[in-house]
């Protein structure tokens, strides 16, 4: 079954255009004009139960908006879309029973009051029965590391604090879909590298779907078997982190360590007619960079073994930051084969072919054409900053 299916979704935004100067203002205070913003433009993918998929995009490209449509506050201009089989923005009450959300920048619990009455809260919010609260309770306070936190205010919370207790209240009616909007974002590596664990357990303990945005790659890395990559409202990426490392990847760098001394120029003659580059890195040590379109590290560590004595070899693995840095730099879907030649290879990618606090999960969802809130990062909310309106 899946958890979440998505089919041509678009989210449109009127968005009022301001004329300069004190005239301009006038003009608008008597005739207005508008025009319209595309967040998200005809997207489509299915999640099915189960998986961890990471969405990213760069800020702008229509994540957040996503999500809010996939969580009900926010109603689609048009498009179809189903989670756990409900239509969010027209079966909220039975809909947000099954699902749990954590915004990053965006707080559900309460903030002067204590963590637990927060907790108590939300569990008459979302009704759960107090013997199955309690259950529930005990395991996330002991797996979350909460017991010492519970009795504080919110707001005298630490950051990474106040992020396993957001956690744990999206989890309290056990939703088998958690959507989670930069839950790391401005964490230590310890905190982080906790929320990893947590959410990888929970995952493979009761089989909760996932579907995480996120800027951190090593989040993605860690947790997740697909990546989603959205641009301008379009997705231009859907698949397996190794598939796109494979594919878009430039090459990968080898470290060899030799138990006597070897020269760059030695190593170079030894793989004439390969399209490699050897760099000097040590009296006995040196790095090739292996094009992953033209030679192959088999191929080179062959060569170079007849003649040389390794005591060592590393393989870099290729950057993924680097990877989706310069797939955001190409500005376009149609610039994306320019970055590897040799990428399409195996055959085109998929997706480039298809061209909250309690009150905001039970608040009334926003009419298709109003504009976004201002925690939005879509695209509609970066245009309706930049053209003045508050």
């Amino acid at each position: 079954m899946l958890a979440i299916d998505v089919h041509k979704l678009r989210k449109q935004f009127k968005v009022q255009k301001n004329r300069e100067g004190l005239k301009g203002a006038l003009q608008d205070l008597f005739r207005r004009e508008y025009r319209e913003v595309t967040a998200v433009n005809d997207i489509s993918f299915q999640i099915p139960q189960g998986e961890i998929c990471g969405y990213i995009g760069e800020n702008g490209a229509g994540k957040s908006t996503t999500i809010k449509m996939l969580t009900g506050i926010l109603v689609p201009t048009s498009g179809e879309l189903r989670v756990n089989g409900f239509v969010p923005h027209k079966e909220r009450e039975s809909f947000v029973r099954g699902i749990g959300v954590v915004f990053g920048q965006r707080s559900q619990l309460w903030w002067d009051i204590g963590v637990i009455e927060s907790f108590q809260l939300l569990r008459k919010v979302y009704r759960v029965g107090t013997e199955d609260y309690r259950k529930r309770l005990d395991e996330l306070v002991e797996r979350l590391q909460l017991a010492e936190l519970l009795n504080r205010p919110v707001r005298k919370l630490s950051l990474g604090q106040r992020m396993r207790c957001e956690l744990a209240a999206s989890l309290l009616h056990n939703p088998s879909i958690l959507f989670l909007d930069e839950p790391t974002i401005g964490l230590d590596i310890v905190v982080k590298m906790e929320i990893r664990e947590f959410l990888k357990s929970l995952n493979e303990r009761f089989g909760t779907t996932i579907l995480l945005t996120t800027h951190d790659l090593q989040d993605i890395e860690a947790l997740c078997s697909r990546v989603i990559m959205l641009d301008d409202g379009k997705i231009i990426y859907d698949g397996s982190l190794d598939d796109l490392k494979n594919r878009w990847g430039k090459g990968k760098e080898v470290v060899l360590q030799f138990s006597e001394p070897f020269t760059a120029e030695r190593l170079t003659e030894l793989t004439a007619g390969l399209p490699v580059a050897w760099t000097q890195t040590g009296d006995a040590s040196a790095k090739v960079w292996v094009p992953s379109d033209h030679a192959s590290i088999s191929e080179v560590l062959g060569r170079v073994v007849t003649s040389a004595p390794i005591s060592d070899v590393k393989i870099l693995e290729t950057n993924t930051d680097d990877i989706v840095r310069e797939i955001y730099k190409s500005g376009s879907v149609a610039d994306l084969s320019a970055l590897n030649p040799g990428a399409n290879a195996g055959g085109e990618v998929a997706a480039v072919m298809q061209g909250a606090s309690p009150s905001a999960l039970t608040e009334q969802p926003a009419a298709a054409g109003e504009p976004p809130e201002a925690t939005d990062d879509g695209k509609a909310e970066r245009e309706k900053q930049g053209s003045g309106v508050s």
